[in-house]
């Protein structure tokens, strides 16, 4: 198995492609280059943790992963609160934050109980 393969992988690469697109024109530079790096995190973090030499490691990156969520999602409210985007732009990515969270949780919960 490679990271590749992880579900929660593809679905953050995914929105990882959409933020970066949505934000492509957003004259606010540093806050375009604050959330594309929040939604660039999540996916590299979770591939930089499998690679790891641990389980330990690996649990520690999804951890980063999933707090780069939460920041995205923050990202993703302030953005609709700024006028960057609608919330019918906003509320789906920030569903799919929420989604990603929980698969996060679920990979977490399961390499504890399996590798330690």
């Amino acid at each position: 198995m490679q990271f590749e393969d992880l579900e929660v992988w593809k679905e953050s690469m995914d929105l990882k492609e959409s933020v970066y697109k949505t934000f492509a024109n957003c004259k606010d530079y540093s806050f375009k280059d604050q959330i594309q790096r929040a939604s660039v995190s999540i996916p590299s973090n979770i591939a930089e943790g499998f690679d790891r030499q641990t389980n330990k490691e690996f649990i520690q990156f999804l951890f980063i992963a999933r707090g780069s969520c939460s920041e995205l999602r923050t990202q993703l409210m302030f953005a609709n609160r700024l006028g960057f985007i609608e919330e019918k732009t906003s509320e789906p990515y920030i569903e799919i934050t929420r989604k990603l969270s929980a698969m996060l949780f679920n990979l977490i919960k399961t390499r504890k109980e399996r590798f330690n």
